[in-house]
């Protein structure tokens, strides 16, 4: 039987206080029905004694206090999920919001997920390609994997975002792969640049969008990664497909979580933030990965726009503890027109190595990102000595490392957001460029390797 009260007693922004009540837990849906028949939903934030701190999703704006009944469903927030969600767009709630039908929900899932067991956990070794070499090539993506991007506020981490949804895939032929795409606090205009693309390109027909508007309520903001990752799991871990989630904006995310702090009156932690911020960002994160005994596997990729550009502010530096890596755009880079503006050398992908190599990538894999890393950083060094002394103090060496530095980010890193590179045409680019030094320079890179591909133009 379903408990019904009559006793909302105050209501202060998306909070609202029922008094009177027993039997209520933490995080249960409620229904807060209204004398016209309109019926709002939220969920139990808090209980103490005989009184439940309730927040509302749609908002409490025009709520009648006195005459609305709330009414405790008995469970937390669900998702109905199938497979039919694929090619389909959704906002924060689950909702469809494409003009298609209702999902006739094979099962219903709870949003909040099952933690997975760390001794169930499979290790992360299997490459996925994204078509984008300076993440392919030097900071390689592997199934299973949280490898976030960094962002700041005006750079193109949303052209970036529908790249790696359009092009990503795993290198098996017989692999089901999906994307699961969650937007969170975006405007109309970025949306419908989302939504535009994946139709245009055919990538809608393997995704799954959730989106979550500017205007929407803040408390929507909080379910939409969880709809997500809830719609992940059941592809994944029930249907066997390897998906993709990509989650954009973190930094929206966290502000509606500090927003909702403020409104409950918690002390908060650093810049404002609710000290649990680490244990809510992890409670996200921790949902990618492989379970061993099943097929499927969740590989995320967050993406945080870092306010006022400083890697230090809580939202990036929690991320970067939690998370296995890192890619990082340039604000530098972005202003000489390489897109997509990636930092090769700031970022990086702790299970890169897992993913490379022979019968993954190619046997020159390993050996050819460090090279390419090595000269990058001394082509940099030079190019920064010929700024500050002039190019007449560079050896003939150093001219060359500067050149090899500059043809790196034109040709390498600049690709545009349209190109998708397969793994080989990454690696070849890579010796192409490798080719400008002396082969006497390249001491990273075995005799053995040279001698395969190093004069070999074909390769």
């Amino acid at each position: 039987m379903l408990k019904e009260y009559k006793t909302i007693k105050e209501v202060v922004g998306p909070l609202m206080l029922v008094t009177g009540v027993s039997g209520v837990a933490y995080n249960e849906l409620v229904e807060i029905e209204q004398q016209s028949g309109e019926v709002r939903k939220g969920k139990v934030l808090e209980v103490k004694d005989d009184t439940a701190l309730v927040q509302l999703f749609e908002g409490s704006q025009g709520l009648q206090i006195s005459t609305a009944r709330a009414k405790f469903l008995g469970k937390s927030l669900e998702l109905g999920v199938s497979q039919d969600m694929l090619g389909r767009v959704f906002n924060g709630m689950g909702m469809p919001i494409d003009n298609g039908p209702n999902i006739l929900a094979d099962k219903r899932m709870d949003i909040n997920g099952q933690p997975i067991n760390p001794y169930a956990r499979d290790y992360p070794n299997e490459f996925i390609q994204t078509g984008i070499s300076a993440i392919d090539g030097l900071n390689t993506l592997v199934r299973g994997q949280k490898l976030p991007v960094f962002s700041a506020s005006g750079l193109p981490h949303a052209n970036l975002a529908a790249q790696i949804a359009r092009q990503a895939r795993v290198l098996k032929g017989d692999e089901k792969f999906a994307v699961v795409f969650a937007a969170m606090g975006i405007t109309y205009e970025e949306a419908d640049y989302f939504i535009t693309d994946f139709t245009a390109t055919g990538a809608i027909e393997r995704a799954v969008l959730f989106m979550n508007l500017a205007n929407d309520p803040a408390i929507e903001r909080i379910s939409t990664p969880r709809m997500a990752l809830t719609c992940a799991e059941y592809l994944a871990f029930d249907l066997g497909m390897q998906v993709l989630v990509i989650i954009t904006d973190i930094t929206n995310y966290c502000e509606a979580l500090r927003e909702t702090s403020a409104a409950r009156k918690e002390v908060p932690g650093r810049r404002g933030y609710p000290g649990y911020l680490y244990t809510d960002l992890a409670s996200l994160y921790e949902r990618a990965g492989r379970i061993k005994g099943k097929s499927g596997s969740i590989t995320q990729i967050p993406i945080l726009s870092m306010p006022e550009d400083d890697k230090t502010h809580p939202i990036p530096d929690l991320t970067g503890y939690i998370t296995e890596g890192q890619i990082i755009l340039s604000r530098q880079l972005h202003k000489k027109g390489i897109n997509p503006p990636i930092d090769v050398l700031p970022s990086l992908s702790r299970l890169k190595d897992k993913g490379i190599g022979v019968g993954k990538t190619r046997e020159d894999h390993s050996a050819t990102m460090n090279q390419l890393f090595a000269c990058y950083a001394r082509g940099k060094e030079a190019k920064e000595l010929a700024t500050i002394l002039g190019e007449s103090a560079l050896t003939d060496t150093d001219k060359l490392y500067a050149k090899f530095a500059e043809a790196f980010e034109q040709r390498y890193v600049s690709q545009g957001y349209t190109t998708n590179r397969s793994i080989e045409q990454t690696l070849d680019l890579g010796w192409e460029l490798l080719r400008i030094l002396p082969r006497s320079e390249l001491k990273r890179i075995s005799e053995k390797l040279l001698d395969k591909y190093y004069h070999n133009q074909e390769a």
